[in-house]
């Protein structure tokens, strides 16, 4: 009973630092739209999204590599997963991902984001309704990740990223890296995650949508190529926390084929107000996995669920997990996405 107290209260702390910030803040964010690269804030985890997007601490394998680098530190061996997403007014999401444990310390992985919006019409002044022309954006993001067993108990992640946004005719590209923290607190079982991504430099638009038609005495060629502002990649932080309520290594309640996990994320980028994700998943056997979560202070996500299945042998395992979004005003998306383990 002593121990259940102590859990409460450690959770109770750990909640009001995570979003005790909220009282402080004021209703907007003066940074609002300031940013360039969102599309980088879009959770990729399929496990992490139907758990309300808690994922710093509760991230496993190459999926997470996102959300936090150092989960890079459970691979046991080689492993590959892609995921595919319908998401919002016709916006489809794809990832593709490879990860290997190097040693007993060393891990690498490669993680392949694609964005399409979808087709959508070109217009202007003269055509309003279209010109007959549609146009596209794409977004792709390639992340190089090496983690590091420091200890049994933390695990720290780099990550360098090659971005690449298509809008019409302009370009824009960088590099910018993430750096995160696994560290298991051996304090009841809970376990704590760390991770800041998107630090790089400002960036520019080019291509043939900035020039502009001139006189040739301005120009030999008749075009002169306008100067687009500069703009941040929204920098995120996310710090939270994982415990086993009930499993085979819990501190609380030990069942070898029963696990129910707790998990909480608080995150804050540069561009929007701090919010947060809470997520359980219940495992049976580590096979057939159910899976909800809320997102707390967000504009539009709200309640998440998903399940999940492992098929395993002595050398192998093929994972499916899905996921359902509930984006309020916007419709709902599913997600779907499968891995192997060898």
């Amino acid at each position: 009973m002593k121990q259940h107290s102590k859990l409460i209260s450690l959770w109770i702390v750990s909640f009001g630092l995570l979003f005790g910030q909220y009282s402080e803040l004021p209703d907007g964010n003066e940074n609002t739209a300031t940013n360039t690269g969102n599309w980088l804030k879009i959770g990729t985890s399929i496990r992490a999204n139907s758990m309300g997007g808690s994922a710093v601490a509760n991230s496993r394998g190459i999926a997470g590599i996102p959300d936090n680098s150092a989960s890079l530190i459970y691979l046991k061996g080689s492993e590959v997963y892609f995921a595919k997403t319908n998401y919002l007014a016709g916006i489809t999401h794809n990832v593709i991902s490879y990860g290997k444990k190097l040693s007993q310390a060393d891990y690498f992985g490669l993680h392949l984001f694609f964005l399409d919006s979808g087709p959508m019409k070109v217009t202007n002044i003269y055509y309003p309704l279209g010109t007959g022309e549609d146009y596209k954006v794409t977004d792709f993001a390639l992340r190089i990740a090496y983690a590091r067993k420091i200890t049994e108990k933390i695990g720290v992640g780099v990550v360098a990223n090659y971005l690449r946004e298509n809008i019409y005719t302009t370009t824009m590209q960088s590099l910018a890296f993430d750096a995160g923290l696994l560290y298991n607190t051996g304090l009841f079982g809970n376990v704590l995650g760390f991770n800041i991504s998107n630090l790089g430099p400002d960036v520019q638009f080019r291509g043939e949508g900035l020039e502009k038609t001139v006189d040739d005495t301005l120009s030999v060629d008749n075009r002169l190529s306008r100067i687009s502002e500069n703009f941040s990649l929204p920098v995120v932080i996310r710090y939270g926390l994982k415990n086993d309520l009930v499993g085979p290594g819990s501190s609380f309640i030990r069942m070898e084929n029963h696990r129910l996990t707790l998990s909480a994320d608080g995150i804050r980028s540069t561009d929007y107000l701090m919010y947060g994700a809470a997520g359980l998943e219940y495992s049976f056997n580590e096979f057939a996995f159910i899976r909800t979560g809320y997102n707390l202070g967000h504009d539009t996500a709200k309640l998440s669920a998903g399940a999940g299945l492992a098929f395993r042998t002595s050398a192998f395992a093929l994972k499916v997990d899905y996921a359902f979004v509930d984006y309020g005003i916007l419709k709902p998306v599913h997600q779907l996405a499968i891995g192997a383990e060898f």
